[in-house]
């Protein structure tokens, strides 16, 4: 609840102009971002421009923006600027290989916009068992780790691996293939 706090005081110093609550937001986030950008596209490069541009648009929208939590949100840019960077380059073999995606000869070319897959995908999750999605949601949209979400939901670590686990098959099995390459770009942690 704190950090929460805190950030909401950040993200109004921000709105009054204050540049040392971004500053305070970027060296909070920043490296954080940056590793799990990392993770993901393996080029250093890549990944400080990505980076840099969620920080700009952070910035750019102080004003107007309605962000009710910092964390989520900044993923969510991260996940939004990686999504568009594979979306405007071809996909190397490397990356194929890197994002565990097996038939490099699928059809990529009806790629959808990203909110109208974040609705799909939203839904797909909103049909999983109530504790297996709500297990997944604080993995992959509030961006807890396995031991956080154990300790909050007083389970084992291992059960929260395979209630993620179960989360996954399920939205493998029920999305159509052409998504199932973008979501597994998004859904990567």
């Amino acid at each position: 609840m704190k950090m929460i706090t805190e950030d909401i005081k950040l993200l109004e110093g921000m709105k009054e102009d204050d540049n040392s609550s971004f500053k305070a937001v970027y060296e909070k986030y920043s490296k954080v971002l940056f590793i799990y950008a990392h993770n993901i596209i393996k080029d250093k490069v890549i990944c400080e421009d990505i980076i840099q541009e969620v920080f700009i648009s952070l910035w750019a929208k102080r004003k107007t923006s309605n962000i009710s939590s910092l964390k989520p949100y900044l993923f969510q840019a991260v996940k939004f600027q990686i999504f568009n960077h594979f979306r405007n380059n071809k996909f190397s073999t490397e990356d194929l290989t890197r994002l565990n995606i097996i038939d490099v000869s699928m059809n990529v070319s009806q790629k959808l916009e990203y909110s109208e897959l974040d609705q799909i995908i939203r839904d797909q999750v909103a049909k999983l068992p109530k504790r297996c999605r709500h297990i997944f949601v604080l993995s992959r949209y509030d961006h807890k780790s396995n031991k956080e979400i154990a300790e909050e939901l007083e389970i084992s670590v291992q059960a929260v691996k395979n209630q993620i686990s179960k989360a996954l098959a399920f939205l493998r099995n029920n999305l159509q293939l052409e998504e199932a390459v973008i979501i597994s770009l998004i859904l990567l942690h």
